[in-house]
């Protein structure tokens, strides 16, 4: 009876997100979550690491000690343990404590940590802000609606890529820093997305028109995949538009979230499945 009352007041306090121990449990998480991240960083700044580096790794063992303890809490009092070990929240749980003691066999193993951040995701659950997941579902869908066009327009640049790698290969030569078609496909690929780190560039006249047609080429291009992801938006968002129908005035087209027509302002009936 004892095990069975301790379990149910854990499984309240680490699972529940009402007012109380359990949202006050996983705001305290929250910050600790965020500290160690920033413990994180801030010990890659080499001259921090130098002065503070044996405080701060104790701070992350510390940190380290909690979250497994933490994780041995939610699988004792989970009513479905095999269900939350294999969830999103469970196997992200699990990799926030395996860097550290994994870096004990291999150095720096311990930088892997910055997958705590995943865990903040549970911020959207303890404040309730489940309708900005909603609008993150809205994104997924339009993305996986285009995946084919945004496939074929990624197979045209790689081909592009290709091609004009290969020419400036031909033109320009090892000489000239072209020293290979890979590394000609990596000027290829900074050229086309106009980042132009400028550690390769071709000297000869007709090199320097073939690049000049690349980055013409790329402004003609880049705009492509915002239209594609932007289209798919539209007709998701119209997709979203509620397809119940109000009893009073028989019009359409209310928003999801509505209760209330619209139009006429009368009681809307419950949306259609």
């Amino acid at each position: 009876m004892a095990q069975t009352s301790l379990k149910a007041t854990l499984h309240k306090i680490i699972f529940g997100t009402e007012a109380g121990a359990g949202r006050n449990f996983d705001i305290f998480l929250i910050v600790i979550i965020l500290s160690s991240v920033a413990a994180l960083f801030i010990d890659s700044v080499a001259t921090v690491h130098q002065r503070y580096g044996d405080y701060l790794f104790a701070a992350e063992v510390l940190f380290t000690v909690l979250f497994t303890l933490e994780y041995i809490a939610r699988i004792y009092c989970s009513p479905n343990r095999r269900a939350y070990i294999f969830s999103f929240y469970g196997l992200v749980d699990l990799l926030a404590t395996i860097p550290t003691y994994l870096s004990i066999f291999i150095p720096g193993a311990q930088h892997l940590l910055v997958i705590r951040i995943f865990r903040v995701l549970r911020v959207f659950r303890v404040f309730k802000l489940f309708h900005y997941m909603s609008e993150a579902n809205v994104l997924i869908r339009s993305l996986v609606s285009s995946r084919r066009k945004i496939s074929v327009f990624l197979v045209s640049v790689l081909t592009l890529i290709v091609v004009f790698g290969a020419l400036m290969y031909l033109i320009e030569g090892p000489q000239n820093g072209f020293t290979s078609l890979p590394r000609s496909m990596y000027w290829a690929i900074v050229t086309v997305t106009t980042v132009g780190y400028g550690d390769i560039t071709p000297r000869t006249p007709l090199g320097q028109f073939i690049a000049a047609m690349a980055m013409i080429t790329s402004y003609a291009i880049i705009a492509i995949p915002t239209g594609i992801l932007s289209a798919e938006l539209i007709q998701e968002s119209q997709r979203s538009i509620n397809n119940k129908q109000c009893d009073s005035c028989k019009k359409f087209g209310h928003e999801k979230e509505s209760k209330y027509c619209r139009h006429c302002g009368e009681k809307l009936p419950p949306p259609l499945l």
